[in-house]
């Protein structure tokens, strides 16, 4: 697949609508064409420590952030027409569709791949088939692991290579 928009999110509790981050990759014709970054004011707008030790995000980082419908805004026009790629999919499709419900926005039925899930039939021998793990073996070094973009960088160097 040479065509698709690989995408992160990072939440700020358990609450799935409670997206605080998002990366976006755009690849075409196989190459990085574009990338997206932005934080998010949450909805709930609290944050639970556990998710806070995990991306290093606080509800000071984002109390400035625009609301998910701003962003998405600037994101709908970059990814139309793509797949959206994500390593564990039901994660980030789970995030998607209830912040599009949480903003009462309709919700258009994204095609969404999961490079985890192809990653543990293409690469057995594995030890994990964590996002740093698969990615190491694609030959991408994930630094940053658990900044939306960075994340979704590393999705896209593995969905480069395995789809």
């Amino acid at each position: 697949m040479e065509n698709f928009a690989a995408i992160d999110f990072e939440t700020a509790n358990n609450e799935r609508s409670s997206v605080c981050s998002v990366g976006i990759v755009i690849v075409r014709n196989g190459c990085i064409t574009d990338t997206f970054y932005s934080l998010i004011n949450p909805e709930p707008n609290y944050y639970h420590y556990r998710c806070s030790q995990v991306h290093g995000l606080t509800r000071e980082d984002t109390e400035d952030a625009p609301v998910f419908p701003i962003v998405w805004r600037q994101i709908e026009p970059m990814i139309e027409g793509l797949p959206l790629v994500a390593h564990n999919r039901p994660f980030d499709e789970s995030c998607l569709k209830a912040v599009f419900r949480v903003y009462q926005m309709d919700y258009p039925d994204y095609e969404f791949l999961d490079t985890l899930r192809i990653s543990r039939r293409v690469f057995p021998e594995l030890p994990n088939h964590q996002l740093h793990t698969v990615a190491a073996r694609c030959g991408y070094r994930l630094d940053n692991h658990h900044h939306a973009l960075a994340d979704a960088e590393a999705c896209a160097w593995i969905a480069r290579e395995i789809l």
